[in-house]
């Protein structure tokens, strides 16, 4: 198999799928492909099954990747593996203690290491052909089919119906348990038994062909990501459409699983802005956008060009979602943890999007490649140019002295001073994907640490969920709090970016956030962010409001630094190696300081948050509060 890279520019080719036309024809009440829609994709689907690779019985093929370096690599990793045992199925009493708790630690490393070898030993087997890991791909494949359930426990219902067989139900876990087994029987045909091969059949059928398909058609309670914006709808589609094309015995279903994919994804995508934003931040991007691009490529690979989701309905912005990392990083490897997003681009995971986004969108191509599926590495084997290391550019590049995502209202202003010092900042909505209620939420970075702002998302375990995790709320973020009443949920409460200035020496934003409260008694409430860009640099939070009778008002630092209170007016925040003065002001009243840590004690960027509360000793009908962040230096 090889693969072709396309321009987003090239012109359709006349017996292509049109599929802005395509989706034209789409049903409102489903997603599963309208009759025209179906017979628009009969001419296009083929009648035989995907394969994402040759069989192992193609030694043409799979000689030719064993004798390269990467192929020998492989090989050796997997021999590293080749005693290990499947750590599933795990237990029902600790699968129901996860799904009560929501501690993904007693399971979720054991699945995914489960999956890891078994992925190994499948391609080890196809590079050296000799039988040495049928064995232990025959044990594994048993251990999955095993399992009453293919779900990560906390995504079971509260009764553990899907453990208990009173409903079957795909997830981010079963779409991955079916990818690979899908995978192994179409690579390893014969070498596997005859029973073993039909019960694969068997179980992908009815655990996620039939199950999808049905969901897709009616809607029910088991796969409610199909139509949703988040990354579980592309990761879980692109397993699912895996395992149909590669599985499905019918011509039939598998046309409607491409058809019902191309429906979903027109969900998943319009859940970026028009400019590229990802609300759940840059680690979900890396997640989600990867499955799409590679559900993208399966397609393309499989109709032979004839279905090109990488332009799809709107090539601009899918580009532009591509470009997304380099114009989100703040600086020195930083980014806004707004939301469960991350706070540092990674060195670890699968960069597969990065990698296939510049090579279809023209983004930034990484200086190393990493791949967590056994398909990537296929990919990355079929292409190796695509895959090729970025050597010559330099991955610390001049990023531009701001970055306005004038969509989702989302700014990042950057210093450029020899220490520089910058800040993101977000209007936004309460009802994005991963949501927190955080209209108005800012990050500063000096250097190379966040030292004040956003501190991220709870870890994920039992109530992290909530709206009233003091992480989660606005209680937990830089904002106001306004008659002791926090910030609202829902796409009406939202901040809009009403003005913008840019220049070299100074940075200025200005939101409305009042709508973000359901306060009647508010009348205005902006927030305006100032970055001096001359000098070490200052960047101030100042919020004006007016209200119909007098309220008490008040916001707060939120930071992992350690603190000194210097006095009234003034606190100095320490951190790892920077330090930063913020002076607190006002042209009304008298503010005090009220310093607490937040009980919350699993947070992702880690312990010991702080929300400082500044807050006007007595309640005002009007004013200003500003706090200005000033760079410390001894």
């Amino acid at each position: 198999m090889s693969i072709v890279i396309v321009s987003c520019n090239s012109k359709p080719e006349s017996n292509n799928l049109d599929i802005s036309e395509f989706l034209k024809h789409g049903r409102t009440d489903t997603i599963y492909p309208s009759a025209k829609q179906m017979e628009m994709l009969k001419a296009i689907i083929p009648e035989t099954t995907y394969k994402a690779a040759p069989s192992i019985s193609d030694r043409t093929y799979w000689d030719a990747i064993a004798n390269t370096k990467s192929g020998q690599e492989y090989l050796k990793d997997a021999e590293a593996l080749i005693d290990k045992q499947p750590e599933v199925p795990i237990s029902d009493s600790i699968y129901r203690l996860a799904n009560k708790d929501g501690n993904r630690k007693i399971y979720k490393p054991r699945y995914y290491r489960t999956m890891e070898h078994l992925e190994h030993y499948i391609l080890a087997e196809c590079l050296e052909n000799k039988g040495r890991f049928i064995p232990q791909i025959t044990t594994y494949m048993q251990a999955i089919m095993d399992m009453k359930s293919w779900l990560h426990p906390n995504h079971d219902d509260k009764d553990n119906g899907v453990l208990e067989g009173r409903r079957v139900s795909i997830d981010l876990g079963a779409r991955k348990f079916g990818m690979v087994l899908a995978l192994g029987k179409s690579l390893l045909g014969d070498s596997l038994s005859e029973t073993m091969r039909t019960d694969i059949q068997e179980q992908l059928q009815w655990r996620i062909t039939d199950n999808y398909l049905k969901s897709c058609e009616i809607a029910d309670e088991n796969n409610r990501w199909i139509d949703g914006t988040s990354n579980w709808n592309s990761v879980c589609t692109s397993g699912t459409l895996f395992v149909t094309l590669t599985n499905s015995r019918s011509h039939e279903e598998r046309i409607a699983a491409v058809g019902s994919a191309i429906n979903s994804m027109k969900h998943y995508v319009s859940g970026f802005g028009e400019d590229g934003y990802c609300s759940e931040g840059l680690g979900y991007w890396g997640y989600g956008f990867n499955h799409y691009l590679y559900l993208a490529q399966m397609v393309y690979d499989y109709t032979d060009g004839k279905i090109d989701l990488f332009k799809g309905e709107n090539p601009q912005k899918l580009k532009n979602v591509g470009n997304f990392p380099e114009q989100f990083e703040i600086q020195n490897g930083t980014c806004a943890p707004f939301a469960d997003g991350v706070s540092h681009t990674s060195s670890k995971g699968s960069n597969f999007a990065e990698v296939l986004s510049a090579a279809y969108y023209g983004a930034k191509k990484p200086s190393e490649i990493r791949f967590e599926e056994a398909v990537e590495q296929i990919i990355a084997w079929d292409h190796p140019e695509m895959f090729t290391p970025n050597t010559t550019q330099n991955s610390s590049s001049e990023l531009a002295d701001h970055t306005y995502f004038d969509d989702f209202g989302m700014v990042i202003s950057r210093g450029k001073q020899d220490v520089p010092f910058s800040i993101a900042v977000k209007a936004g909505h309460n009802a994005e994907n991963h949501n927190h209620s955080d209209v108005g939420t800012y990050i500063i970075a000096l250097n190379d640490e966040l030292i004040s702002g956003d501190i991220g998302a709870p870890s994920y375990m039992a109530g992290s969920f909530s709206p009233d995790n003091k992480a989660r709320s606005s209680w937990g973020h830089p904002v106001p709090k306004i008659n002791n009443t926090l910030q609202s949920n829902g796409k009406s409460f939202k901040g809009t970016i009403t003005a913008t200035s840019f220049s070299s020496e100074e940075d200025k934003v200005v939101m409305d956030i009042k709508p973000a409260y359901d306060l009647p008694v508010l009348d205005v409430l902006t927030r305006t962010i100032t970055n001096i860009k001359t000098g070490n640099g200052s960047i101030s939070i100042t919020d004006y409001f007016e209200a119909s009778e007098n309220i008490d008002f008040g916001s707060a630092i939120m930071t992992f630094a350690n603190y000194e209170i210097l006095d009234a007016n003034t606190v100095m925040l320490i951190g790892k190696t920077e330090k930063v003065k913020v002076e607190i002001s006002s042209s009304v009243g008298h503010v005090e300081i009220h310093p607490e840590p937040v009980p919350v004690e699993h947070l992702r960027e880690g312990k010991g948050a702080k929300r400082i509360g500044i807050e006007f000793k007595n309640s005002v009908k009007s004013g200003d509060l500003t706090l200005k962040y000033i760079p410390f230096y001894n």
